[in-house]
C-alpha cells in the first residue's frame, strides 16, 4: 500500500513539472528583450590594375567535322607557338570552351511550308583565355593573335593578382563609417552605445569590364589601344550594438 502512495505521490510530480516547463519557458520569452541598434557603413579603394584576362576564340567552318578540326588545330597551334615566345607562362593559358556543330540549312518550299534541315558543314570553336601579368604587352599579344588565326573574343578582364591589401582599406573604412554612424543616431536618440552584439561584411569584387571586343579583322596595322583604369573594390559592414540602459 504504501509503495503504491509513493509511485502516485512520483507521478504527481512529473506531471507538475511538465506542466511548468512550457510556462517557465513562456516566460523567457515575454522576458524584455535588448535594445539594439544596427548601422551599416560602405568602404571602398582603388588601385590600378595589374593583370588582365583576355579571352580570344578561333573558330573555323568546313564541309567535314574532320577538315574544320584539322584547320581549327593548325591556327591555335601558331597562336600558342607565338604566345610562347612573348613570354606567356603555361600556366596563364587555358583552353576553354572548345566545341564542334553541324551547320544546318532548311530550304522553303514553293507552298511555304519548311523541309526538314540538313548539314551542310561544321563550325569548330577553340577558346583560350589567357592571363597577362604584363599589361604592356596586352595590346601587342591581341594584334598578333588576330593575325595567326583569332578570329571571334577579344574581351578583356581588369584585375589584382594580390588585392589583399586594397580590401583590408575598404573594411577599415566601412567600419570607420558604420561606428560614426552609430554615434550619431545614439547621440540624436539621446541613448547610449552599447556592446559589440555582431559584425557581417559584404564585399563585392569589381564587375569584368570589357574594354575591348575584337572584330578580328584579318589584319591589324597597329596594337590595339588598351586603357585599364582602376579597379575599385567595396566592402560593406554591418554591425548591430547594445544600446546601453
Amino acid at each position: 500500500m504504501n509503495h503504491l502512495k509513493t509511485t502516485r505521490l512520483a507521478l504527481a510530480a512529473t506531471l507538475s513539472c511538465a506542466f511548468l516547463l512550457p510556462l517557465a519557458a513562456l516566460a523567457d520569452d515575454q522576458s524584455p528583450r535588448e535594445a539594439t541598434i544596427i548601422v551599416s557603413g560602405e568602404g571602398d579603394a582603388a588601385i590600378a590594375p595589374d593583370m588582365a584576362i583576355l579571352n580570344l576564340s578561333v573558330v573555323r567552318e568546313a564541309e567535314t567535322a574532320e577538315e574544320a578540326l584539322r584547320a581549327n588545330s593548325q591556327a591555335m597551334s601558331e597562336v600558342l607557338a607565338d604566345l610562347k615566345t612573348k613570354s606567356i607562362a603555361e600556366r596563364d593559358m587555358q583552353t576553354s570552351n572548345f566545341s564542334v556543330d553541324p551547320l544546318y540549312r532548311q530550304d522553303k518550299t514553293d507552298d511555304g511550308s519548311y523541309v526538314a534541315p540538313v548539314i551542310v558543314g561544321y563550325r569548330v570553336s577553340n577558346g583560350l583565355t589567357l592571363r597577362v601579368r604584363d599589361l604592356t604587352k596586352l595590346g601587342t599579344l591581341i594584334d598578333a593573335a588576330v593575325k595567326l588565326g583569332v578570329n571571334q573574343g577579344g574581351g578583356i578582364t581588369f584585375t589584382n593578382d594580390n588585392p589583399e591589401a586594397a580590401i583590408t582599406e575598404a573594411r577599415k573604412k566601412a567600419v570607420a563609417t558604420a561606428i560614426e554612424k552609430a554615434k550619431v543616431l545614439t547621440e540624436a536618440a539621446g541613448v547610449k552605445l552599447g556592446r559589440v552584439i555582431e559584425i557581417s561584411e559584404n564585399f563585392a569584387r569589381p564587375m569584368p569590364q570589357p574594354m575591348y571586343r575584337a572584330a578580328m579583322a584579318k589584319e591589324m596595322s597597329d596594337a590595339a589601344p588598351i586603357a585599364a583604369g582602376e579597379n575599385q573594390y567595396t566592402v560593406t559592414v554591418n554591425i548591430t550594438y547594445a544600446i546601453a540602459q
